[in-house]
């Protein structure tokens, strides 16, 4: 009997007998074995408490007896032994209680015997699944293991799961709308074969799935060539049919010819760099193990137009332990970030106050303005007042507002001669004053005709 249907014959019986299942634990003696000898080994597990036994029951299967004992004290499964030795050293009785793990075990037995029975199907059905394991040592292993190996089976990807799809290379040059470049399109294909988790048979449908024109045929020959062709392989006969044609060596040398182009940030030049040294690498130009160094050093060779970084960040000093690309790239952008940041704030111009004398200056000036406009706006109205007055002037009574033909005034010759000589000694009216005084003349000469007619007798 094992050791779960144990535990679900202690529950049962406990349940028969009324008793708490966490103060109850189970035993299995010989059958000549009587109660007071259970209970005096029992009791000296001290953490149990005193035991008193509370049945008994004979198992034709195990042909021992099953004794049933209560204990005063709770029943913790870390403190109580898995079989106890009895007190003349004879054969030891295993000890069953009901735990945590073993009640975890068994609601999982059940749940699992469930389903089985809802399916229609047995645990020898879930055996013959897995021909080739081991047989379990207990019903509880053997349930653990191929609900395992079932788990295990079914979390494994499946070969047409979510991929990021690569996109679409013919090989026709210009590359058309829609395409990937090769070296663009090769470093997408690597990445998909060497990272991705599936058959080596899906890597190589989905990278046939990409390709079409020239490079859909360059794949169909490695295959005709050999049906069994890898992914890898496909790949390497792309490469070599579009690919860079120079060898390792060509393209390091290639490499160490590099330089910064005018205007190119240090941090450009340095990704620049990294894209010619992993080709290097890939065609066995050069070592793994050398590519910091070689990095750093053509950085310091190339770098014509960023002596000044350089320096700042202490690279010449680094040789003996050059720092990889991902800290190189780190340091180089913080440092054009600070120039940047730098270069900015001494470009804002600085807004001061206007001095307290230039202030003074503008108003006075503004004043001056405000003035001569007043001064001409006057001048200008009293230019045509004048105007208005020389015009309705009357010189027989000397008013203005009328002319000679209607006046009806007694004559006043004085008054006419007093606003003439105004009139003339005015600046305004300077181009008039000699058309004005001839009037006066003519008009003084008829009036003194007219006197002289007037006083000489018929």
């Amino acid at each position: 009997m094992e050791k779960t249907e144990l535990v679900s014959e202690l529950k049962r019986w406990c349940r028969g007998e009324g008793l708490e299942e966490t103060h109850s634990l189970m035993t299995i003696v010989p059958e000549d074995v009587e109660i007071s000898e259970v209970e005096e080994t029992l009791g000296n597990i001290k953490s149990l408490g005193r035991v008193r036994v509370r049945g008994r029951n004979f198992s034709t299967r195990l042909n021992r007896r099953m004794v049933l004992c209560e204990c005063k004290e709770i029943v913790n499964e870390a403190s109580v032994p898995p079989e106890v030795v009895t007190i003349d050293g004879g054969e030891a009785w295993p000890v069953i209680i009901i735990g945590k793990a073993q009640a975890a075990a068994e609601e999982f037995n059940n749940k699992l015997k469930g389903l089985l029975q809802a399916e229609g199907k047995t645990m020898e059905d879930l055996k013959t699944l897995f021909p080739g394991t081991p047989p379990p040592t207990t019903s509880t292993e053997s349930i653990f293991q191929v609900v395992g190996e079932l788990l295990d089976k079914t979390s494994r990807p499946a070969d047409g799961g979510s991929y990021i799809r690569l996109r679409i290379f013919s090989g026709t040059l210009p590359t058309p709308p829609g395409e990937e470049t090769f070296d663009h399109w090769l470093e997408q294909a690597w990445l998909m074969v060497e990272e991705t988790e599936c058959s080596d048979r899906e890597k190589r449908r989905r990278l046939i799935g990409s390709l079409k024109g020239s490079a859909l045929e360059i794949v169909k020959a490695v295959r005709h060539a050999n049906p069994e062709a890898s992914a890898k392989e496909c790949l390497e006969a792309l490469e070599i049919a579009f690919g860079n044609a120079e060898s390792g060596d060509d393209l390091y040398f290639s490499f160490r010819l590099m330089q910064q182009q005018k205007g190119e940030k240090l941090s450009d030049f340095l990704r620049r760099l990294e894209r010619s040294l992993t080709k290097v690498v890939q065609r066995g130009g050069l070592s793994a193990s050398c590519m910091d160094r070689a990095r750093l050093e053509q950085l310091l060779r190339g770098a014509i137009a960023s002596d000044l970084m350089l320096i700042q960040l202490r690279l010449r000093e680094r040789k003996t332990t050059p720092p990889n690309f991902l800290q190189l790239l780190t340091e180089i952008r913080a440092e054009e970030e600070y120039e940047t940041s730098r270069m900015k704030l001494s470009a804002t111009p600085i807004n001061t106050p206007p001095a307290p004398e230039n202030r003074q200056n503008a108003e006075l000036a503004a004043l001056k303005k405000q003035l001569k406009r007043l001064q001409q706006k006057t001048s200008n109205k009293m230019s045509d007042q004048d105007k208005k007055s020389d015009e309705n002037f009357c010189y027989r009574c000397g008013e203005s507002g009328h002319f000679v033909t209607k006046c009806r005034n007694p004559e006043n010759h004085t008054k006419v001669t007093k606003d003439q000589k105004q009139s003339a000694g005015s600046t305004t009216s300077e181009v008039n004053c000699g058309v004005k005084k001839n009037a006066v003349t003519s008009s003084e000469q008829a009036g003194m005709c007219f006197m002289q007619n007037s006083s000489s007798p018929h």
